[in-house]
């Protein structure tokens, strides 16, 4: 649904639109028939949306980056078709700590994105801020080498088959170190999906 707010000009009419739908993009409250100055202006207003310097603005909901990583904070997860309980579900997530991307957010929902690129919306408390990594979930067979320092020269602590879950400790662009079942160490961050290339975790 969209509200409409007109507001009366000499010799023309400015329609200005109010988002009540998640599905809405900021480019459709652009209308062509509004005068060129209108939408220039508004232009200049939605791209004055703080944006950091991975391209990311903040949620118009929670205040954090959009797009950002999370991760489930429980075993069972239901991904519903829109943002609210009414709507169906249409999977469940059943481990926790598995690493997801926000890609929007409505009210108390959040649309995330999983490694295969489904995407569905969740209730914001299911969610959790602690950042974890799937080793190369796009790889079949190979195995992936865990070193002892940020360094490809540095001895191997481990080899990590395609889809290992790990808790991040730091990433700082390039190297990420991370642990979990029997293992701690650092890794090219290209290898990881639950970060974003070049991004630093802290």
């Amino acid at each position: 649904m969209v509200n409409r707010t007109h507001v009366d000009w000499p010799s023309l009419q400015l329609t200005s639109l109010q988002l009540t739908s998640p599905e809405l993009t900021s480019l459709e409250l652009i209308s062509l028939e509004w005068p060129l100055f209108a939408r220039v202006l508004l232009l200049l207003t939605l791209s004055a949306v703080p944006i950091n310097a991975l391209g990311q603005a903040a949620g118009p909901a929670s205040g954090l980056p959009v797009p950002r990583y999370v991760s489930l904070k429980v075993d069972k997860v239901n991904v519903r078709k829109g943002p609210s309980r009414e709507h169906e579900v249409n999977w469940v997530f059943t481990r926790a700590g598995l690493p997801v991307e926000v890609t929007a957010e409505f009210e108390n929902w959040r649309r995330i994105r999983d490694a295969e690129g489904s995407e569905g919306w969740v209730f914001h408390s299911l969610l959790s801020g602690r950042r974890t990594v799937l080793i190369s979930p796009w790889s079949k067979s190979q195995t992936f080498a865990l070193h002892e320092r940020p360094d490809l020269a540095a001895p191997i602590s481990a080899q990590l088959q395609p889809g290992v879950l790990g808790t991040v400790r730091g990433c700082n662009g390039r190297w990420c170190r991370i642990f979990g079942d029997g293992f701690d160490g650092f890794i090219e961050q290209e290898r990881l999906w639950g970060v974003y290339p070049n991004e630093a975790v802290q």
